[in-house]
């Protein structure tokens, strides 16, 4: 490339159902909610990720907000392209000389469907990439985890996203067995304001679950270092009127349980799938979490308890998918897993 290089620019992107990240040059360059606000008459964009989010609940009839992916996937595919456009404007704001030609890698979930992986592969083009690859998240979350998936050993990475958990087993630079589920953080804050409505009578929009979730946020009812009791405001069913109650974690975990459940059968259901040779080195190198999802307290020790094994959250688990496929992208012509079509 030499010469040519400054006018390619290549770019990573986790397009995620609750948040986009993008690393260029092995830096994270924007980390935005994935939320776009419309305004209803022009279809023109007002704000795109923590602007957006911040006006998420509170918009009058003339603005929207719209989360263009759903369950990991594309729902709304011309916000979906704006807003993946604006976040590539966001990187270099003040470039306008030139426009260099874009090579995109891009993570999407291991259950896709054909039709799902066209619209990604769309957005991407009408947002301006002229290369598109792509790569399957639990395989990005093991690259970023710092896994060698490239060696005979079998490694199970479980990924909990906003939309989907995704739980593989790798080997060999590629996927043995995987179980999708659309099962995942947006759940957890769903179970969240449907607690609070039936138990407390009090009505929580999403982002307050959301806040919720991460400050009181828990998979089991007794953990070493507990948070404090965090106060929730909302509207009270019964009266109409705005009010505060306090929460503990304790009661979060039994508001989660049920979900989280879901999550320990796709597991355990992942782990019959598992050829006994690889099972057998599970049995030695553990279960790896990356996502967002996999922050929630105590989640590590919870899967743990029910599979036997040791459980490893990932340093930065957040951000650990985006580092992966960025570091697919600097090796593309090494990894055979990058799907092109």
């Amino acid at each position: 490339m030499g010469l040519f290089s400054f006018l390619t620019q290549e770019i990573a992107i986790d397009l995620g159902t609750a948040n986009t990240l993008i690393i260029l040059n092995d830096k994270v360059v924007v980390d935005e909610p994935s939320i776009v606000a419309k305004d209803i008459q022009s279809g023109k964009v007002v704000a795109i990720g923590k602007k957006a989010q911040q006006m998420h609940g509170k918009t009058h009839k003339l603005i929207e907000t719209v989360r263009p992916l759903k369950d990991g996937v594309i729902a709304d595919f011309q916000s979906a392209e704006q807003m993946i456009r604006g976040m590539i404007k966001m990187i270099n704001p003040g470039r306008s000389l030139f426009n260099p030609t874009l090579r995109m890698v891009i993570c999407i979930p291991s259950g896709i469907t054909e039709v799902e992986k066209r619209a990604v592969r769309d957005s991407a083009e009408h947002a301006g990439a002229k290369e598109v690859y792509m790569i399957h998240e639990p395989m990005a979350a093991a690259i970023g985890i710092g896994i060698d998936v490239e060696e005979p050993m079998g490694n199970m990475i479980i990924d909990i996203g906003g939309g989907t958990s995704e739980i593989a087993v790798i080997a060999l630079g590629g996927i043995v067995c995987d179980k999708s589920i659309r099962i995942a953080g947006d759940d957890f804050t769903n179970d969240i304001e449907e607690y609070m409505r039936r138990q407390h009578n009090i009505l929580v929009g999403e982002r307050t679950a959301e806040q919720i979730k991460i400050e009181v946020g828990a998979a089991l009812t007794e953990l070493d270092n507990p948070p404090e009791d965090f106060a929730v405001r909302g509207r009270d069913l019964m009266t109409g009127i705005p009010k505060e109650i306090i929460i503990s974690y304790a009661e979060v975990a039994h508001a989660l349980d049920k979900t989280i459940s879901k999550i320990e059968e796709a597991i355990l259901s992942a782990l019959e799938m598992t050829p006994p040779e690889l099972s057998a080195d599970i049995y030695k190198t553990g279960i790896y979490l990356a996502g967002g999802g996999s922050m929630l307290r105590g989640l590590d020790k919870r899967i743990s308890a029910k599979t036997k094994l040791p459980v490893h959250i990932a340093e930065d688990p957040l951000r650990a998918v985006a580092r992966g496929t960025s570091i697919a992208l600097k090796n593309i012509d090494k990894f055979q897993f990058l799907i092109r079509d």
